[in-house]
């Protein structure tokens, strides 16, 4: 492999672990208080557990896209969230943060993978290819950390050990 393939590479999946300019998801989940994961902020539909649900949901649909000829993408958009309604136990959480964090994993790896071509069209779906997937997922995640991050700061939820981020 190629140097400059070898760097885009490890760009790439540093891109999607977050980090240098964009907090990571380990970052703006730990340390969640528990008791605030359903949570509303006024004026906002969805509170902690949504959107790391609908983060989970909306980068397994975009791994299996890749690596399932046969997936079903859910309905848009309902689909990529649960209902506004819907409420999380500690279970569910942990469910949602470590689901996320596996998949991402698995993106990751594939990015390193020198074995993986980054940019033939995916058999299955010809107009699109695993880096312009790849790039999705990244600028999807640190879209919505960056949400989750000022979600946590009108909940007053950040750890007092972060003067910057509580005032």
């Amino acid at each position: 492999m190629k140097e400059s393939e070898r760097d885009l590479r490890h760009e790439l999946a540093v891109n999607l672990d977050g980090g240098n300019a964009h907090m990571t998801f380990d970052e703006v989940v730990g340390n969640f208080p528990l008791e605030l994961i359903n949570t509303k902020a006024p004026q906002v539909p969805y509170g902690p557990w949504h959107f790391i649900e609908h983060m989970r949901i909306a980068q397994w649909d975009i791994l299996q896209f890749i690596i399932n000829p046969g997936h079903v993408s859910p309905d848009y958009p309902y689909g990529y969230r649960p209902g506004v309604h819907k409420t999380a136990d500690e279970k569910s959480w942990k469910h949602s943060i470590n689901s996320f964090k596996k998949d991402l994993r698995t993106l990751s790896e594939m990015a390193l993978d020198d074995s993986v071509d980054l940019f033939s069209p995916i058999p299955h779906a010809p107009r699109y290819t695993i880096f312009k997937e790849l790039l999705t997922v990244s600028a999807h995640n640190s879209y919505h950390i960056g949400e989750f991050a000022m979600l946590r700061q009108v909940l007053n939820a950040w750890p007092e050990d972060r003067p910057y981020l509580t005032g």
